[in-house]
């Protein structure tokens, strides 16, 4: 039975370190000092998950995880500290970790440093038990979220994605773009935004939001009518990584209250992400579990 308001989110959460430097590293041997360092939750699905629970909406969180320090640590992070949902997969050996470099504009050079493997057929059963109950799935680029594509769409659920930094031809983004009744990226790649957005929008999306960085966002609804709203201000940017997946919540939190009002839900969005850029965590919510 669906569970009206409720989101399904599938895809990857992992430990990260964060490294950040002066600038990133050149492509050649040499010495560098770093300016500061520390681990953290990481993952594009803990980050929507941690700031759509802040904000009230009640979700599942489907992922998998390592039988790790680092599985143990996120789970009692995210469905301690946050008070996630959690239905996480166990599976043997390492969780997903990440190494990430940063420079002090936001540039970000992601290094995996293991992935976990792949969870087994009653964890998958469960995660598609889940996503049928919901009212929106979140289903991020990830091999575990390929065949829940078909669940969303067989069980009428609506599909939001995040597909990044699409460049407009990368494979493994398509069926998630093809699926799904709104999607969210950046500009880093992709050329004219508005002009992939409509595309999508001829295509059956109903809303098309690409992110601008410091400029903050446009977005094309099913209508076709473009909509932008600036970024918020922050008095001070702590790290970048996670506003993305928090101008994501905000913007679907709000979606979900009240409906088709896209300029109110970007100017949600853009609030939602100083959540992330005033904090070193994915979200302020485990900054006292983290320091």
């Amino acid at each position: 039975m669906t569970q009206p308001g409720r989101v399904f989110i599938g895809g990857p959460c992992s430990w990260n370190q964060i490294v950040q430097l002066d600038e990133l590293p050149a492509a050649t041997p040499h010495m560098q000092f770093a300016d500061a360092d520390w681990h953290t939750v990481g993952g594009t699905s803990a980050g929507k998950a941690l700031h759509l629970a802040e904000l009230g909406v009640p979700l599942t969180l489907g992922t998998a995880l390592g039988d790790d320090e680092a599985g143990d640590r996120l789970r009692s992070l995210l469905g301690g500290v946050a008070g996630i949902e959690l239905l996480a997969a166990t599976v043997p050996g390492p969780s997903e970790r990440h190494l990430n470099l940063m420079d002090r504009t936001g540039g970000r050079v992601s290094l995996y440093l293991s992935t976990p493997g792949a969870p087994s057929q009653a964890d998958v059963a469960a995660a598609r038990e889940a996503l049928r109950s919901a009212s929106v799935a979140v289903l991020d680029l990830a091999e575990s979220s390929v065949p829940l594509l078909a669940d969303a769409r067989s069980a009428g659920v609506p599909v939001w994605t995040d597909i990044h930094d699409y460049d407009g031809r990368a494979a493994f983004h398509r069926p998630f773009i093809d699926a799904a009744t709104a999607v969210f990226m950046n500009a880093d790649k992709i050329g004219d935004p508005l002009a992939f957005a409509g595309s999508l929008v001829a295509g059956g999306a109903t809303l098309v939001v690409c992110t601008l960085g410091a400029d903050g966002a446009v977005a094309v609804d099913e209508h076709g009518v473009e909509h932008r709203v600036a970024a918020a201000a922050v008095p001070r940017i702590i790290d970048t990584n996670g506003a993305g997946d928090a101008f994501f919540a905000g913007v679907l939190a709000a979606s979900l209250a009240r409906p088709h009002d896209v300029p109110a839900a970007l100017a949600a969005g853009a609030a939602q992400a100083t959540r992330a850029l005033g904090s070193r965590h994915l979200s302020p919510v485990l900054d006292a579990a983290l320091g």
